[in-house]
């Protein structure tokens, strides 16, 4: 239990502290004050239920507080002890103080806060609504926020742990501060309770509590500069690893850039939609005769009458070619003007921006329109019907599409093609044919209405007026040479000319030379109509004037007529869609509906993988292939140039020495480009063996043309490496030097093919003396077929010379010429007419019969000549050297055959494939090849239907933004 003095006030006070910091006190009610008990008593839970002790204290002392306290005498005996309480007391009052500090910091912190938010509020309502300036941000803001990894970011920042390590540790500062604080008010307090009771313990107790004090404050010092130091540490090796991730995301941007997301560009406004639909358009050539019929602004006129001034005073800027009386539009340019922050041009193909504000750009502009223009134009003509599609962008103009057309001619000069004047009407009345086109008639007002030819045109095309706007141009110069301006009044009211207009207009396009800038033209236009007399003089209304007024004009026209006919035409690209559809359904019902370049793509992957096909043919198909077809190559030679001539000798060591000599010859000239061209023709036969074989399984010959196309390109760029032909030359040289064969396997395929290669030629010589000689009397009788006059003269000369080689069968190949006249005279005995040239001509045939049925005999003789071979034994019987022969060709095709298929598999096929892929590039970005090679009805069909569809879908998403801009 806690002894507590007699002071009422320290009872009360402590009641109150152990109430509020939740601790309870627990006092024998004997020891406390006389006159506590008496409160206890008083407002004791038996006499009061309805209060409690402490509160009814607190009420007490509160009262009490008011009046003049006196320090307390402590009573004798209680020393030290009492000396302590009174500390704990000053504990507990500076304890409470902080916490009643903490709520004033709590409450100020929460009305600050709301007293933030609600004016940060009413700024914002102040704020306009910037919504509707979102299309100047440029498309790669949002492509790139799309296009950063968010969870990698994430990632890459520190988690909450980390930055709580990295703060100071608040609650150490707290007790430090408390601490210093503490020290602060004890040096400085003038409480005399507590002065009185520090002087009370004595000077040594105050020496040593300083010495303790600045030892403790020292280190807390030290302590606080260490976590200084380790938080600037945490916080240089976060900026680090911040500064390594923002090195990451710059990379990934600059890779972004290249590939054209800083490129400057503005979302896509109504007007760029509607050229689209356009541009398709122009490229469309339907089978169902959907016509374009949507609107467009025409701008017709005759040559020089000021056709593109005008339009390049509602494009604001000089973007057309210029030329003094010489004709410069070629081609009909479609011009889609728009309102945009920039005040730039570009082409539909192309990506790049020509800055407008900018002289450089505007000749690099004028440049590009008019060599486009020149290429555009065929050999041997003058203008051109293919469209230049432009468009421009810029503050303040006019959303409109124009079409700009070449000038209308009434003589055709000298350079010009003949038929350059019924080339311009014809194009123009196309366009105007469009009934929905508005027509925008420009005439010279510089020269006589008379001469005009376009407005008789114009009035053939729209005779009522209801899509025709006129304009006057160059209406200083007619105020400044026509004798009676009333006529230019004439002229604009629609009194003049036959034509019927919805409108006129007057306007004035500078003074004539070209380097005059828009600004300067505009400031012309305004003050000459200013202080013309026409206007003061009521001849002109003020509405009529100045390209500004016609530009909106012209704008609210094409507005009011696209809103009019857009659905509509819409409507009947719905219709065609339901009918190319139900062709499709009807003549290919299992088939995906492919264009040609997704015919192409897919003929691409098939070529490729015939290709690659190539690369999984086995070294052995290779190689028997290989053999097989150079034996075929070459057997010919072997055997009449190398193993007739020396078997014929009759001498063994002439027959080697004549063999040597002959294969070293072939060796060094003929067979290593013989063996290179076997090869070749080997690799492009299982090619195209492949080819045909994909074909087969897929039965759709819709690719044949391409296939065909793809590998005679591909084998006719394809070279073989010639740098291969001197090793191969060596490496024949040294099979064909060896003799040796080490067992008897290779003597008895050595054999073999010696037997099948005597056999064949036999069979070859057989088949060409039948045919010299005829029919025998077997198939006489059984076909009822003779022999003709020639063919009975070579049988009886058959007949004579096989009685010379029965009586001498070691004759040699050549007849003396004694011998042709013995065979002639006998001949000639029997009534036959024979010529020595036919008698050898025969005899050629009938020795090879007689020599190669010999050497058959003689390869089945040395049979079992190996064992003599091994032991070099000299018998003439066995003298087996053809059989070397034949050993020695066999081992070279051998491995000819393995070198061949070594650099075909390792060079020559991937070479091939690598100029079949760059073939069928080359093709790829060919339309006019893809359309020679990828033809019929199914790809005309794929090909409308996917127009089609395109511009109907793009019409609906241009009338859906129409529908929300009302």
């Amino acid at each position: 239990m806690l002894r507590v003095g007699s002071s009422a006030a320290c009872v009360a006070c402590r009641s109150l502290v152990s109430n509020y910091m939740g601790v309870k006190f627990r006092i024998p009610l004997q020891k406390l004050h006389p006159l506590s008990r008496a409160i206890h008593h008083r407002y004791s839970g038996n006499n009061n239920p309805h209060r409690t002790p402490h509160r009814t204290a607190a009420r007490y002392f509160t009262s009490m507080s008011r009046l003049p306290m006196r320090p307390v005498k402590p009573p004798p005996g209680s020393g030290g002890h009492r000396h302590q309480q009174q500390r704990n007391f000053w504990v507990a009052r500076l304890a409470a103080r902080l916490l009643r500090l903490r709520y004033i910091l709590l409450g100020t912190a929460v009305g600050g806060g709301y007293t933030a938010k609600k004016t940060y509020e009413e700024w914002k309502d102040m704020l306009p609504d910037f919504s509707e300036y979102n299309w100047v941000i440029p498309d790669f803001v949002w492509e790139l926020s799309e296009n950063i990894d968010l969870d990698k970011l994430a990632k890459a920042l520190p988690e909450m742990e980390e930055i709580a390590k990295l703060l100071p540790d608040f609650e150490k500062i707290g007790e430090n501060f408390t601490f210093l604080k503490g020290l602060l008010s004890s040096e400085n307090s003038g409480d005399p309770a507590l002065k009185a009771t520090d002087s009370s313990t004595g000077a040594a107790h105050d020496v040593s509590d300083k010495q303790y004090k600045k030892s403790s404050d020292k280190e807390k010092i030290d302590q606080l500069q260490e976590e200084l130091l380790r938080t600037q540490l945490k916080y240089q090796r976060m900026l680090e690893r911040l500064e390594k991730e923002n090195k990451e995301l710059r990379k990934v941007v600059l890779q972004k850039d290249d590939k054209g997301i800083h490129q400057r560009k503005v979302k896509k406004s109504l007007i760029d939609l509607y050229s689209e639909v356009l541009d398709i358009l122009s490229d469309y050539d339907s089978n169902y005769n959907t016509q374009d019929h949507l609107p467009r602004v025409v701008v017709v006129g005759d040559q020089s009458a000021g056709k593109t001034s005008v339009l390049e005073m509602i494009a604001q800027a000089r973007i057309f070619p210029r030329g003094s009386g010489e004709m410069m539009t070629r081609s009909p340019v479609k011009v889609t003007l728009s309102e945009g922050p920039h005040h730039v041009a570009m082409f539909k193909d192309s990506g790049r921006e020509f800055d407008l504000t900018k002289d450089e750009d505007l000749a690099a502009l004028r440049h590009e329109i008019e060599l486009r223009m020149r290429k555009s134009v065929k050999e041997g003509q003058t203008v051109s019907s293919e469209t230049i599609s432009l468009s421009v962008k810029g503050p303040g103009i006019q959303r409109m599409v124009l079409v700009d057309l070449p000038g209308v001619i009434s003589t055709v000069t000298t350079g010009m093609a003949s038929d350059t004047k019924e080339t311009i009407f014809s194009m123009s009345k196309a366009y105007m044919l469009n009934p929905n086109a508005i027509i925008l008639c420009i005439q010279d007002g510089s020269v006589d209405a008379e001469r005009s030819i376009v407005t008789d045109l114009v009035s053939q095309m729209d005779p009522q007026g209801r899509r025709t706007i006129f304009v006057l141009t160059k209406v200083d110069l007619a105020e400044k040479n026509l004798a009676s301006p009333s006529r230019i009044q004439q002229i604009v009211e629609g009194r003049l000319f036959p034509m019927k207009a919805l409108g006129y207009f007057a306007v004035v396009t500078g003074k004539g030379g070209t380097g005059e800038s828009i600004d300067a033209i505009k400031d012309y236009e305004e003050d000459f109509f200013q202080n013309s007399r026409l206007l003061r003089d009521g001849m002109l209304k003020a509405h009529q004037v100045t390209t500004k007024n016609l530009s909106l004009a012209v704008s609210d026209c094409f507005w009011k007529m696209v809103r009019e006919s857009v659905e509509q035409q819409a409507d009947v690209f719905k219709a065609s869609r339901f009918n190319l559809e139900t062709e499709w359904k009807n003549n290919y019902p299992r088939l995906r509906e492919l264009d040609r370049n997704e015919l192409f793509e897919k003929a691409k992957n098939e070529i490729l993988d015939e290709v690659i096909s190539l690369s999984q043919v086995t070294p052995q198909l290779w190689e028997s292939i290989l053999q097989k077809k150079l034996w075929e190559r070459v057997s010919t030679h072997v055997i009449e140039n190398i193993y007739l001539p020396a078997a014929q000798t009759m001498d063994s060591g002439t027959f080697n020495t004549t063999v040597d000599i002959k294969l070293k010859q072939w060796t060094d000239k003929q067979l290593p480009h013989k063996a290179l061209e076997v090869a070749w023709e080997t690799l492009q036969e299982e090619f195209a063996r492949f080819m045909a074989e994909y074909k087969g399984k897929d039965q759709d010959d819709i690719f044949d043309k391409l296939k065909e196309a793809v590998k005679d390109e591909s084998i006719k760029r394809h070279k073989w490496n010639e740098r291969a032909m001197d090793s191969l030359r060596v490496i024949q040289h040294n099979a064909l030097e060896d003799r040796s064969i080490t067992d008897k396997p290779q003597w008895d395929a050595a054999i073999q093919f010696m037997e099948e290669t005597l056999q064949s030629r036999l069979k070859d010589n057989e088949s060409v003396i039948k045919d010299m000689v005829g029919p025998d009397w077997k198939e006489r009788w059984l076909t009822w077929v003779n022999r003709t006059p020639e063919q009975h003269i070579r049988n009886e000369t058959k007949k004579e010379l096989d009685r010379l080689l029965k009586l001498h069968d070691d004759h040699t190949a050549y007849l003396a010429s004694d011998e042709v006249t013995t065979v002639r005279k006998n001949l000639e005995g029997r009534g036959v007419e024979v010529d020595p040239v036919l008698i050898k001509d025969t005899w050629h045939q009938l020795y090879r019969r007689h020599f190669l049925q010999k050497a058959l005999t003689h390869c089945n003789l040395c049979k079992r000549g190996f064992y003599y071979y091994q032991r070099h034994f000299v018998d003439s019987e066995l003298e087996c050297n053809d059989v070397v022969l034949f050993w020695r060709i066999q081992r070279m095709l051998v491995i000819t055959a393995n070198t061949l298929r070594q650099q075909l598999t390792n060079t020559e096929v991937r070479r091939l494939e690598k100029n079949v892929k760059e073939v069928l590039d080359d093709f790829g970005e060919d339309s006019e090849k893809k359309a020679q090679l990828i033809t019929g009805r199914r790809v005309q069909l794929a090909e409308d239907l996917k127009k089609v569809r395109e511009i109907q879908e793009k019409l609906e998403s241009f009338i859906e933004a129409l529908h929300k801009e009302k």
